[in-house]
């Protein structure tokens, strides 16, 4: 199941996973983009791996990668 958990100012949708049988939390950063639809990314908790970026900047990426980790504590209390 996946739960929404928070849409920020540029209206980026930050959802996530139930806890997955291997312990981790994938969660999923998409935000909506005029020319390419939506840029997209997935990171899986505890390990903050980052896989499958799509039309992120470097810059974009670890801006949100930052933001999932101060978020860590709430997400994995799923």
């Amino acid at each position: 199941m996946i739960y929404p958990f928070m849409t920020l100012e540029d209206d980026t949708e930050i959802t996530h996973s139930e806890m997955l049988p291997n312990g981790e939390v994938k969660v999923y950063v998409e935000t909506p983009d005029a020319q390419d639809c939506f840029h997209s990314m997935v990171c899986y908790l505890p390990s903050y791996r980052v896989e499958d970026v799509l039309g992120y900047s470097e810059d974009e990426v670890n801006k949100y990668l930052d933001f999932i980790k101060q978020a860590a504590h709430l997400i994995l209390k799923v």
